[in-house]
């Protein structure tokens, strides 16, 4: 999906196409903000899972520790390596890449047969939200219109809010002491909007930034074209050419 280019009445862009292009650019911050929402579901949803877990598999005072850490240890392992990752891959494919992770993270969490498995999985969990915590505000900072960056980045921390909540809701609907395995569903639900960031992804455009500075010059400036505010354009694009030089 490309957005559409303002067209020029006079001297003044099409205010119709204006707001067309204020609504794109809030919906890709939206689609990418996904990723703080799986971050906060799967760092809340744990809390309910636990005890059902502690009875399915009789679990040890130690297991329960693995289970309930692993997750900020491979938060640690993605955040330290996606830096270098996202600049080689771009910031839309490694934002495919880490929606592909939560959904395997998430899917292995409600399939897993034992707690090593689980455990396992609660790492690539982890992963993902340590990529997660990196790109996603990076990606919308990169994308958004110099005048409303702030305002669209915080949409990540907010949806990190919601997440905890649903995780939280989710818990409490599928919670049933008749059903020790409840905590299987608990888990599944992180794959539905992991599901929709990856999908949601492959019709967003890559960040200007970082196609100018992979000297991709031209297609840079066409998707700046298609975010940024008409006035600001050219002295975006000449910034942004000095800041990826230095």
């Amino acid at each position: 999906m490309s957005l559409p280019e303002l067209s020029i009445i006079g001297n003044k862009p099409s205010q119709h196409l204006v707001r067309t292009a204020n609504s794109k650019v809030f919906l890709i911050a939206v689609i990418a903000a996904t990723g703080g929402l799986l971050f906060g579901f799967d760092t809340g949803v744990i809390s309910g899972a636990l005890p059902f877990l502690k009875e399915y598999w009789q679990l040890s005072d130690k297991q329960i520790e693995w289970v309930t850490t692993t997750v900020l240890l491979g938060a640690v392992l993605g955040a330290l390596t996606s830096g270098k990752l996202s600049d080689f891959l771009g910031r839309k494919k490694m934002i495919i890449v880490n929606a592909i992770i939560f959904s395997i993270g998430a899917l292995g969490c409600a399939l897993a047969r034992n707690i090593d498995v689980l455990i396992v999985m609660r790492v690539v969990v982890g992963i993902a939200i340590g990529i997660t915590s990196y790109v996603a505000p990076m990606y919308i900072a990169e994308v958004s219109p110099t005048r409303r960056r702030g305002a669209l980045v915080t949409l990540n921390q907010l949806m990190i809010t919601i997440g905890i909540l649903v995780s939280y809701i989710a818990d409490f609907i599928f919670s049933s002491d008749a059903n020790l395995q409840s905590w299987r569903w608990m888990f599944a639900i992180g794959f539905f909007p992991a599901l929709i960031l990856l999908i949601g992804m492959f019709f967003l455009p890559e960040s200007p930034r970082w196609l100018i500075g992979k000297n991709r010059l031209e297609e840079g400036k066409r998707i700046l074209a298609q975010v940024e505010d008409p006035d600001l354009i050219e002295k975006t694009f000449d910034d942004l050419k000095e800041d990826v030089a230095i």
